[in-house]
């Protein structure tokens, strides 16, 4: 197996339209998040249970209960970025208003994972006055993405 290049692995958002909630866009809407971004961390939070059983010897036992998947992205903020400006626009709404499509492509290619993700921690111009402005967001899917082969 070959090890990949985290440069390899593709993010895309486009709008989300409430009013149409699982109507995924076209592949045209969905803009790539690279421009001066330096890092993307995956933030997937799990959340977990330890049980116990008489069955057992009493040592308990994990069960992951709920996957949350989220990546945040940071670098230099570009206005005239058509990706880093959608995710920008968003700074001060909320609930709906606050949602993306969040496409990822796998570093090989082989998988696409597509769901509707709340943004948080917008950071869309910020940091030291000598320094480029500072880019940074959570993207967290909604629900459990979509996965398929590769589309873009």
């Amino acid at each position: 197996m070959a090890r990949q290049k985290n440069a390899q692995r593709k993010h895309f958002v486009a709008p989300f339209d409430p009013k149409t909630p699982d109507t995924v866009p076209a592949d045209e809407a969905f803009l790539r998040l690279a421009k001066y971004i330096e890092t993307i961390d995956d933030d997937t939070d799990e959340e977990t249970d330890d049980t116990g059983y008489y069955d057992g010897d009493g040592s308990p036992e994990e069960t992951v209960t709920s996957v949350s998947g989220a990546y945040t992205a940071s670098g230099s903020y570009d206005p005239d970025d058509p990706a880093q400006a959608l995710i920008a626009s968003k700074k001060y709404e909320v609930g709906d208003n606050r949602r993306v499509w969040h496409r990822v492509v796998e570093s090989n290619g082989k998988k696409t994972f597509t769901q509707v993700a709340n943004l948080s921690g917008i950071k869309a111009g910020s940091g030291d006055a000598t320094g480029y402005e500072e880019f940074e967001v959570k993207m967290k899917w909604i629900k459990k993405p979509i996965e398929t082969g590769t589309t873009k």
